[in-house]
């Protein structure tokens, strides 16, 4: 019982964060100045969320590839949701997501406060971040 409980809330904070997508949440345009930072295991590419990206509250991992994401429970590697993403400027991303928990679709909207940062609004008003994960 207890495992339902938290893996629905793990599902939910999951397909929130696969829908990383701020768009319209406002924000500083993207910076374009000198280099961005210094080099780093993984760097952030342009348009950027390619890769992976850890909930901060550690529950799930969501991973963005060409246009689809997926997240996974963090601790069991369990399939929680799919979808697909659109990058509609360097800063902004548009998710479209289906919980796999809850079977509805939901859309999540991003914002890349930071290179490492995603902070995320589903079309419910949840809000959440997600953080880059390094590459081993």
């Amino acid at each position: 019982m207890m495992n339902a409980g938290k893996l629905r809330a793990t599902a939910v904070m999951a397909v929130a964060m696969a829908l990383a997508g701020c768009q319209g949440m406002g924000g500083q345009p993207p910076m374009g100045g000198p280099g961005g930072g210094r080099p780093v295991a993984v760097a952030p590419q342009t348009g950027g969320v390619e890769g992976e990206w850890m909930s901060t509250d550690g529950s799930s991992l969501s991973r963005f590839s060409a246009g689809s994401f997926e997240t996974v429970a963090a601790d069991t590697g369990n399939r929680l949701a799919e979808g697909t993403y659109l990058m509609s400027d360097q800063a902004n991303v548009a998710i479209n997501m289906r919980s796999l928990v809850r079977q509805s679709t939901v859309q999540v909207n991003c914002l890349m406060a930071t290179p490492a940062l995603l902070n995320c609004t589903s079309a419910s008003g949840q809000q959440f971040s997600l953080a880059r994960r390094g590459a081993a």
